[in-house]
Parts: C-alpha cells; sequence; structure tokens
C-alpha cells in the first residue's frame, strides 16, 4: 500500500539527498486528520467553546451621571466632581460636557465609560477643543486628556444600580467636592 503524500507549502523547499535539485519534500497526511477524526471532533468541540465564550456580552446600563477626578498639577488640588449626563461642569479653565456614560452590568468585569466634551476657555481668547472622546475608569491612560496643567479622568458611571464590592455590599462613594 503507497502512503499518501501531500505538499507542504509553508516548508522551505528541501531537496533530499537522493532526489533531483529543486523537487519538493512531500509528507505523509497523518491518518487522524480524515472527516470524522479525533483531531475535527476535538476541532469542531474548541469552536463551539471559543463562540460561546466570545459570545456577545451583555448590554451596557446606560448611567445618570458620571463620577470624575480632577488634577490641578500646579496646586497639586484634586477635585472630585459629579456630572449628570448632558450637564456642563468648570473645572479650573477647562470646560467638560458629559454626554454620555455607561457601565456594565453586575454579571460582568465592572467597567465604566464616559463620553466627554473638554474645552479650555481663558479669557480674551476662542474656546479651544481639548478633548472629544470615550474615556475608561479602568484604564484612564488609554485615552486620557493631554494638558500641561490638568488631568481629568472617570471613576464611575452612576446610575440606578448600586455599585457593589461584592454579594449585596455597597461600595462607598467619596463626597463630590465642588470646584473653586
Amino acid at each position: 500500500m503507497t502512503a499518501r503524500r501531500r505538499h507542504i507549502p509553508s516548508a522551505p523547499a528541501m531537496p533530499h539527498s537522493h532526489a533531483k535539485a529543486g523537487h519538493m519534500r512531500l509528507a505523509p497526511i497523518p491518518r487522524n486528520v480524515g472527516p470524522g477524526s479525533p483531531v475535527r471532533r476535538l476541532g469542531a468541540m474548541l469552536g463551539v467553546v471559543l463562540a460561546l465564550a466570545f459570545a456577545a456580552p451583555a448590554a451596557a446600563i446606560p448611567g445618570k451621571a458620571v463620577l470624575l477626578q480632577g488634577l490641578d498639577k500646579v496646586t497639586a488640588r484634586t477635585v472630585t466632581i459629579e456630572v449628570a449626563v448632558g450637564q456642563t461642569v468648570t473645572f479650573g479653565t477647562l470646560e467638560i460636557v458629559v454626554r454620555a456614560c455607561d457601565r456594565t452590568p453586575p454579571t460582568e468585569p465592572p467597567e465604566s465609560t464616559a463620553f466627554l466634551d473638554i474645552y479650555e476657555i481663558r479669557p480674551g481668547e476662542p474656546r479651544t477643543d481639548l478633548f472629544h472622546g470615550w474615556m475608561f475608569a479602568s484604564s484612564p491612560a488609554l485615552n486620557a486628556l493631554e494638558h500641561p496643567v490638568y488631568d481629568v479622568w472617570v471613576l464611575e458611571c452612576l446610575s440606578d444600580l448600586p455599585a457593589t464590592d461584592g454579594p449585596g455590599m455597597p461600595v462607598p462613594r467619596p463626597k463630590p467636592i465642588a470646584p473653586n
């Protein structure tokens, strides 16, 4: 019985010592990869497991307000600000507009995101666009405001559902401090 052979496209051309130069090396096809083989069944099961593992996540919960933290790098003053979605707040020379916020449901790993528009307003100058986009509470540096004097980042998206630190344990929230 002759063994079936197949061409291995990813293998470099390796002439055998007894073959003519320029001939490709052929390898036998393993017997365990045909239809209905254990390898194919394992591949199919792995595909199902991966499809279930990476299924669409649960819908995000839209929030009513965002808890932001601001840092004035010159004075080292930090401020925690609670801003309702659709509202505007001023921090130093920055004007922060909260457009939307979402948080993951309790069955998912915790994550809060907020879509912010941040402008700089200086007296006698036109408004300067500084930031437009989503900020992530779990990764503040992923999409951050770049400003020489101020840092702003999202702490949490506040919704009707209370945040929990475990089964039935509410997370203590810092009291918002109004910016001066």
